[in-house]
């Protein structure tokens, strides 16, 4: 594909990441409509995927909460004013790189052009009114001298994240530890919420991540219940075709009551030829269930972005070249901008392969190394990529 027929619409065509996590600093000068990342574990691929969802919510503190406490990187806080309870609450300095918090701490995340890039950076307090309002509306904390407060600016907008810093010295026991507006369920929040949400913040991306695990029942239901009778019903039921051929016949959503209670199960059952009764999509292999789940999460994805990590779970590299062909066509044809990882030299075969058959929608593959405690990234040119599909060369993972 020529410069000139590069697809402009995409969220990311680049991406910079400075100071986030395992990353000191990263530069991919061009990202696709589907970007395969590879490399060995734990050089940083799923460091890259937490960047993009940072960069999608603008840098809401709910998406930096849910990835702290989904790593168990959190602190115990015991909160005064509600009877010294205590509970678990992000620990927000392992968002930066080497967990340094100091003044010049900074974390910057979008493509190369600096102007739209989202920054996240520790900012002192001042006595301007908005210095006020936080400390305003945080005692007893601020008077204590536990208050950080990191700035978060994006196109021109900013917001402010007050943090509550480890108690440090002979009590440091103590655990009043961190704090954040999610952390804290009393009243005192509540203003500052609305103070820290603004007006005019630039609206988030639409961002589903799809991990290594595979997607739950209700994950399921509620992304089938999404698409039902659409042209994305359609597909998904194509992509679960890549396993069963034509033997998957239907697929549709049970309700199952539960006597005796006042709830009712729902489950996505398949009928399946020579069957007698439909069974539940989860019963049919890790392979379906992954496969299902990319499919269900492209149809919900639409004008936004997915997140793929490990995307060779359960696929069976005879269904490799299928597979991403549904992924390229699927994100073309719902404008959604995919950004997977893998370790598999079947994946990144099937993803050439897939890029070879769809060329007329943009492909990416990435290699990340690291060198000399640096991480790089190795950029492959189309021409390399379409050799690799044609003559089967593997495509080096060092």
């Amino acid at each position: 594909m020529s410069q000139e027929q590069r697809d402009n619409s995409l969220h990311l065509p680049s991406l910079s990441i400075e100071g986030f996590r395992g990353i000191d600093a990263l530069t991919i000068d061009r990202l696709g409509r589907v970007t395969l990342i590879a490399g060995k574990n734990s050089v940083g691929k799923t460091t890259v995927l937490d960047a993009i969802q940072v960069y999608a919510a603008r840098g809401h503190e709910d998406i930096l909460s849910q990835l702290l406490t989904s790593r168990q990187e959190v602190s115990i806080a015991t909160v005064e004013s509600i009877h010294d309870q205590r509970r678990f609450v992000p620990d927000f300095p392992a968002l930066f790189h080497g967990r340094d918090v100091s003044k010049c701490a900074r974390i910057a995340i979008g493509p190369k052009n600096d102007t739209d890039q989202l920054r996240i950076e520790e900012s002192l307090l001042s006595e301007d009114d908005l210095a006020y309002q936080i400390k305003k509306n945080l005692p007893p904390y601020v008077a204590r001298g536990y208050t950080q407060t990191f700035r978060v600016v994006f196109q021109g907008a900013e917001q402010m994240l007050p943090w509550i810093l480890p108690v440090q010295g002979s009590d440091g026991a103590r655990t009043v530890e961190r704090y954040s507006v999610s952390a804290c369920l009393y009243s005192e929040a509540l203003c500052l919420e609305n103070l820290l949400l603004g007006v005019g913040w630039p609206s988030p991306i639409g961002c589903q991540f799809l991990g290594p695990g595979l997607l739950s029942d209700d994950e399921i239901v509620r992304f089938w219940n999404a698409i039902a009778l659409t042209d994305d019903e359609d597909r998904a039921v194509q992509a679960l075709r890549l396993i069963f051929g034509n033997d998957l016949e239907r697929v549709a959503v049970r309700r199952d009551e539960i006597s005796d209670t006042e709830y009712d199960v729902q489950r996505v059952v398949a009928r399946l030829r020579g069957q007698a009764r439909p069974v539940p999509l989860q019963s049919l292999g890790d392979g379906a269930l992954h496969l299902a789940g990319v499919a269900l999460a492209l149809a919900n994805s639409r004008d936004g972005f997915l997140l793929i990590d490990e995307a060779e779970n359960g696929i069976h590299h005879s269904v490799q070249r299928d597979y991403w062909r549904m992924v390229f066509e699927t994100a073309q044809a719902n404008n959604v901008q995919v950004l997977a990882t893998t370790h598999s030299f079947d994946c990144l075969l099937g993803f050439a392969q897939a890029m070879t058959d769809c060329e007329e929608i943009d492909g990416a593959l990435v290699r990340l190394e690291r060198e000399n405690g640096s991480l790089r990234a190795v950029e492959y040119s189309e021409r390399n990529i379409k050799a690799a599909a044609k003559q089967r060369i593997d495509i080096e993972m060092r």
